[in-house]
């Protein structure tokens, strides 16, 4: 979606759930800037007290994931332009939380694919257009996103060792790619009845 048409789409008024979807996106944005930031200098992140700071930050913006929903629900203005808002903002929060855990030392860098799996089946769907195929909204989906993020919250935390943190994050991985499995095969699924071509 280019720029003008995006805009287009925003509703308006803004309504109160998008600007909680907002907030969440700021600290996600905050929390990859942060990672990016350790990785590109390499400051060694030994004191705890920045891995508390980051895990109280992304706890709180985990606590307001289900706030906007039910906000957009009660206040009648869920819109398209929301549940697309409202995952992407998941999307990126999963992927600065993966890139703290490997910078913190929690993980090796195959954590970062519990943040890049959604980017990657994103791409994908302009290799195999079948993959671009609009999914049913999932509490199973929902469930296992929140699961991820706090794994991954878990992972940050100080009195996490990095053998208890890895351990944390593969099973929250194993859980992601499982869903991301279902959902395949729920797309295979759809394009053999309609006779198309899966791959």
């Amino acid at each position: 979606m280019d720029t003008y048409n995006f805009l287009r789409a925003l509703p308006r008024p803004f309504g109160l759930a998008n600007w909680v979807t907002l907030i969440r996106a700021l600290v996600a944005i905050a929390l990859l800037t942060e990672a990016t930031f350790l990785f590109a200098t390499g400051r060694p992140a030994t004191g705890t007290g920045l891995r508390w700071l980051l895990v109280a930050a992304a706890s709180a913006a985990l606590c307001l994931d289900g706030a906007d929903g039910h906000l957009a629900r009660r206040l009648g203005t869920a819109s398209r332009f929301g549940a697309r808002f409202d995952m992407e903002t998941d999307a990126v929060m999963i992927l600065a939380l993966a890139a703290l855990v490997w910078s913190f030392g929690q993980a090796g860098a195959w954590v970062l694919a519990s943040g890049l799996m959604r980017y990657i089946f994103a791409a994908s769907g302009c290799l195999w257009p079948v993959l671009a195929l609009p999914l049913p909204r999932s509490k199973r989906r929902q469930a296992v996103c929140v699961a991820q993020a706090i794994a991954l919250i878990l992972a940050i935390a100080p009195p996490i060792t990095p053998l208890w943190g890895s351990a944390i994050c593969l099973a929250g991985l194993v859980v992601l790619s499982y869903s991301f499995g279902l959902d395949l095969a729920w797309i295979a699924g759809q394009a053999r009845a309609k006779g198309e071509a899966v791959w």
